[in-house]
């Protein structure tokens, strides 16, 4: 058993919220210890008070040990923050696909402007205004697209 082969297995453990992301994908596996037949995952959650935190916890403790991992140890951590720069390639096209603008690069993020003019998921036009800095989640915000008139969420950077 290899971290290579746990990172793969735990790409089938889902975020509860938006079910065609991974965990592994979304970035808030941050770190596996192999360790003969124990395993280590560390994890850091997009924000402290995420409420589907012992969820997540149980669905990879599940799955692991349903893989035969004798021993399994999940940690929640904050060692390093998450930031919506974690999220891999394959996850942004499965938010994208999914209904949601995927997240610009924080690393260009100076100011809440970046956030006014989303890139609409379902039309790729950026002719959008932000409706709420605020949505379902923390981590989210409302839009709406003024060319296919639709609303859409974008994950904002972080």
């Amino acid at each position: 058993m290899t971290t290579d082969q746990i990172f793969l297995w735990l790409d089938d453990v889902k975020d509860p919220e938006i079910p065609v992301l991974s965990l592994v994908d979304l970035g808030v596996i941050t770190e596996v210890t192999v360790q003969g037949n124990n395993v280590k995952v560390e994890m850091t959650p997009t924000f402290v008070g995420c409420p589907a935190l012992e969820y997540m916890k149980n669905e990879v403790e599940a799955l692991l040990k349903n893989k035969g991992v004798e021993t399994v140890e999940v940690e929640v951590n904050f060692k390093k923050a998450w930031s919506s720069d974690l999220i891999t390639e394959k996850g942004k096209a499965a938010l994208k696909k999914y209904g949601l603008a995927p997240p610009p690069s924080a690393q260009v993020f100076y100011d809440l402007e970046i956030l006014d003019h989303a890139i609409c998921p379902r039309c790729n036009n950026t002719n959008t205004e932000l409706k709420s800095p605020f949505g379902p989640t923390l981590c989210r915000a409302l839009h709406y697209c003024n060319d296919c008139q639709e609303a859409f969420e974008q994950f904002k950077p972080i």
